[in-house]
């Protein structure tokens, strides 16, 4: 399963251009550009499951490098900055990864 299975390429390509440059990444801005804070839970489950690389069932610091990347191939790499951001945003439990429920809550917030 894709990406584009779930989100409109459109809105993909939109949330991509509005964080070009390094440092200007939100997660929050991200969900709603591309459309995923207007997706029922289950597709959030999925894209989560698409973003856990390792599959493990948590995205874990090194996954988030790659993020914008699962979304679109070109896109370029998380700084560490934004890496810091997104897991002080979703991971709730301060254990250095996001499960499921916290991605899910981060994007439905």
């Amino acid at each position: 399963m894709s990406l584009s299975s779930i989100l409109s390429a459109d809105a993909i390509d939109s949330a991509i251009k509005d964080c070009q440059a390094p440092d200007s990444f939100c997660p929050k801005k991200f969900f709603q550009v591309c459309g995923l804070t207007k997706k029922s839970p289950q597709d959030v489950k999925k894209v989560f499951g698409i973003l856990d690389n390792d599959g493990n069932g948590f995205i874990e610091e090194e996954e988030l490098k790659s993020f914008l990347q699962r979304f679109s191939p070109g896109a370029r790499a998380l700084t560490d900055k934004e890496i810091k951001g997104f897991m002080c945003a979703a991971d709730d439990d301060s254990d250095g990864r996001i499960g499921a429920d916290e991605f899910q809550a981060m994007v439905m917030s």
